[in-house]
């Protein structure tokens, strides 16, 4: 995909230029690379955001042309208004093509909908990794790198190294080497939550049921008796 960006060249330049620069509608910018002087750019403000809203304009060689001079570059670095949809600032790389470039590329994880584990037995796919450190010539950069989920099982896991990368694109050494996961199909969580029941006791005593109705039928017992030493005391009485 043929990303064409139109930029002019930057003649003042310092914070009061660059805040000027930005009320009329333009945004400040610099191209640099490929052994060439550094140059300061502006840009249409408008185009610009339309441009950064598109996944292939992070990704991708862009063609730039400065007074009718073109040539291919990288995004490299933006800087937005902290609450205001502008953009402040923007840096762009010229591209050498007999040299290799790094970049950050974008993941597409594809055939979700024909996934056995997530159509069948109710697995969830866990993306850990959206995008990728990638190294390759110009010429071989992907848009994008397609990761294939249809024939995962659940527990399943993709990584770096299982990926089919296409031709003259590979990851960086230390990725390679580490072989990150990048996504992984698995069953929910279910936190079950039992309820703690505790002993019902009695509400006068507080003893468990078994001990109180030893100590009620005692109880009972000691009334008994006093109830039949209570004649006794009074026939005593009479007698005397």
């Amino acid at each position: 995909m043929k990303i064409e960006v139109t930029a002019f060249p930057r003649t003042k330049q310092g914070t009061g230029a660059s805040r000027r620069l930005r009320t009329s509608g333009r945004v400040p910018g610099v191209i640099y690379g490929a052994n060439k002087p550094a140059q300061a750019i502006e840009l249409d403000q408008n185009a610009l955001l339309r441009h950064l809203k598109m996944e292939a304009f992070h990704a991708s060689i862009l063609d730039m042309t400065v007074e009718g001079t073109k040539e291919a570059v990288l995004l490299r670095d933006f800087q937005m208004h902290p609450w205001k949809p502008i953009a402040l600032h923007a840096d762009f790389q010229r591209i050498d093509k007999s040299k290799k470039i790094h970049m950050k590329t974008p993941l597409h994880f594809t055939n979700v909908d024909l996934c056995q584990a997530v159509k069948m037995e109710g697995g969830v796919v866990q993306h850990v990794m959206n995008e990728i450190d990638i190294q390759c010539l110009p010429d071989d950069l992907p848009e994008y790198i397609e990761v294939d989920l249809k024939d995962m099982k659940l527990g399943d896991s993709i990584h770096i190294n299982d990926l089919v990368l296409p031709k003259g694109v590979e990851p960086l050494p230390k990725l390679k080497h580490d072989n990150p996961t990048l996504v992984t199909v698995q069953l929910p969580k279910v936190v079950a939550v039992e309820e703690e029941v505790a002993a019902p006791v009695t509400e006068i005593t507080g003893q468990a049921p078994a001990e109180a109705a030893a100590a009620a039928e005692g109880a009972e017992k000691e009334k008994k008796e006093a109830g039949k030493k209570e004649p006794e005391k009074k026939e005593a009485g009479k007698k005397e």
